[in-house]
């Protein structure tokens, strides 16, 4: 039968299945020849007569599945109730065509009910595909659903120990830094939506493409997260306002998507110049940026959620850099340079970057002490906290409390039975799935308690409620870490192996505290005990804590900044001499003796301290 036959005789069996259909009794039966007669339809390439017929046989069958896989591909608009039901159709067929079709529309919805289930499912039919592998440990993951994230991330391991690794193939590069803390493995994650790739010609274009220099450096911010909520602008908005305008011309070059911008709580009218692209297309952005003539592009998405990191395979200026937004390489992007810093990015880590190294010189993470709150401590009455014993927090989200990270903190809580872990979990079903963890490791209820999510101003007054923080493994706290360090809470951590689980060691530093990081698991336990044995230390630290945050670099943002312009021109030297980019170092100011900003404790109405 010729290619041009094919439909007509798809439909010719469609009518007579419907003519089947119109001699049955009404039932199931019924409403499988009309949902066959609609795969055919849809198959001929007849859309608006199959969906008519699928809605048929959903009419006379609710849970005919052909049907409801039918209506899912033609219908242009369903309300979320018909979409639900049609897809929870599917999730509950054996046709594994119907359970993949499923997961493709779900797999970005962790929280829908039918999800996680729906992947299990497909896990077990489908044990070598390692996509569904993958998105069912992220699940598990962002779940909390431990009975099922232990056994694959055990699986996992003994897969990397035999050499078995096409799973890095269909691991995304942020997937794969949660539960990997090998940088080799690391620098492998395989899936990465990313066109066109880097490429040796357009890189040459770029470097050569200098403009004349007019003393100043041109610097374009390229982003999705500039609205006031986010983490990046929580740490950065004071570093970007900080830059010597006689010296450098600053434009963030922004896609941030419109429901986003509109949680902004007046911030960007105080950011300077912002420069549009959301609705361009890449080829319309490209063209845009690069009338801009900037000198240097700086990412600061790489590899997380909704990045346009694609752009800079483009010849968008003379020097690429990627810095804060993904904590390791951002492989098949085309950057000279990632910022970071001696702890981040120790020389062993070289091999594993195709960027080269700027390090400043305390820490890569760049913190606002202007616009972040500083509100008064709450009460641990109010929250629920008993008020004598002790209380270790857990503020990171939930996805990077690893198997590996609960074990840990239960060697904590089982040598000190009279302690209290205030762990911040969303949703009944994840905690009550980590308190069965928990229980399975010989951890009691009575030492857990769940802490919700809060506002912001809210969330940095209940942690100083705790008497000192525990950090994740292997990937750390970055924001929530030094938000917790903002509002002196001590954090413990311990040496890591990559960028993600460095980071913490980093922020310790660069606060004057590099006895809160451990050298392994056993230091670290031996770390927790000790404060929780001692008082008098968790106190020494907090005031330390207290005295330095206006005098340290680690909040320091003018300091800050004067480091960064300095890497920028260490950069813009090497181009306009005509030399390759390498690594450098920048070096450190002199100390400061006196505080950078003159702040006291406390909170306005709008939760920000005076």
């Amino acid at each position: 039968m010729s290619a041009s036959e094919q439909p007509k005789r798809l439909v010719e069996q469609a009518i007579a299945l419907v003519g089947q259909a119109q001699n049955s009794p009404h039932g199931s039966q019924q409403a499988d020849f009309y949902a066959r007669a609609a795969r055919l339809m849809l198959s001929a390439g007849e859309d608006e007569t199959a969906l008519a017929l699928a809605e048929q046989a959903n009419h006379i069958d609710a849970t005919n599945a052909d049907a409801a896989f039918v209506r899912l591909k033609t219908a242009r608009q369903l309300d979320p109730a018909s979409q639900q039901a049609l897809l929870g159709c599917l999730c509950a067929s054996e046709a594994v065509e119907h359970l993949l079709f499923a997961a493709n529309s779900l797999a970005e919805k962790s929280d829908n009910p039918l999800t996680l289930p729906l992947f299990l499912k497909l896990r077990q039919r489908q044990p070598n595909n390692q996509f569904v592998r993958m998105w069912l440990i992220g699940l598990a993951r962002s779940q909390c659903a431990y009975d099922l994230l232990m056994p694959e991330e055990d699986a996992i391991k003994a897969d990397i120990a035999a050499g078995r690794l096409d799973f890095l193939e269909v691991t995304s590069p942020h997937a794969n830094l949660i539960g990997i803390e090998d940088e080799a493995l690391n620098r492998r994650a395989g899936y990465i939506a990313i066109a066109p790739k880097p490429s040796d010609a357009v890189r040459h274009l770029r470097h050569s493409r200098l403009r004349p220099d007019d003393g100043k450096i041109r610097i374009g911010y390229l982003s999705g997260d500039f609205w006031d909520n986010h983490a990046v602008l929580r740490l950065a908005r004071s570093v970007i306002a900080a830059h010597d305008r006689h010296r450098f011309d600053v434009t963030l070059i922004c896609y941030t998507p419109d429901h986003l911008k509109a949680f902004d709580e007046g911030g960007r009218q105080e950011w300077g110049r912002i420069l549009t692209i959301g609705q361009m297309s890449d080829d319309e952005a490209e063209a845009c940026i690069r009338s801009e003539q900037f000198d240097i592009i700086v990412d600061l998405q790489g590899h997380t959620r909704g990045s346009r990191s694609q752009l800079m395979n483009r010849a968008l200026a003379p020097v690429h850099v990627q810095w804060l937004g993904f904590p390791g390489s951002c492989q098949e992007v085309d950057c000279d340079y990632v910022i970071g810093d001696r702890f981040v990015l120790p020389d062993s880590s070289l091999p594993h970057y195709h960027e080269k190294f700027c390090r400043l010189p305390e820490s890569y993470q760049p913190n606002d002490p202007v616009h972040r709150p500083l509100p008064p401590p709450a009460q641990r009455l109010a929250l629920g906290l008993p008020a004598e014993r002790p209380v270790i927090g857990a503020f990171n989200t939930q996805w990077k409390n690893t198997p590996a990270t609960i074990r840990l903190w239960a060697r904590v809580l089982k040598d000190n039975p009279q302690a209290l872990l205030s762990i911040m979990i969303e949703g009944q079903a994840a905690r009550q799935a980590t308190a069965a963890c928990f229980k399975s490791l010989g951890i009691k209820q009575s030492q857990l308690h769940f802490a919700p999510k809060l506002h912001y101003a809210h969330h940095l007054a209940r942690v100083q409620a705790c008497d000192f923080a525990l950090d994740a493994f292997p990937y750390n706290g970055h924001t929530t870490t030094s938000d917790l360090l903002w509002a002196g809470v001590p954090v413990i951590t311990k040496k890591g192996s990559n960028f993600a689980s460095r980071v913490s060691e980093s922020l310790l530093n660069a606060i004057g505290l590099a006895e809160l990081v451990a050298e392994d698991e056993d230091g670290f336990v031996a770390l927790a005990n000790s404060l929780i044995a001692q008082p008098e230390k968790r106190a020494a630290i907090r005031t330390h804590l207290e005295q330095n945050r206006f005098i340290a670099p680690l909040f320091d943002a003018e300091r800050f900044c004067r480091h960064l312009e300095t890497a920028f021109t260490m950069m813009m030297t090497r181009a306009r001499a005509g030399e390759p980019p390498d690594h450098f170092d920048v070096s450190a100011l002199p100390p400061r003796q006196e505080a950078f900003i003159s702040r006291s404790v406390g909170c306005n109405e709008d939760g920000r301290a005076p």
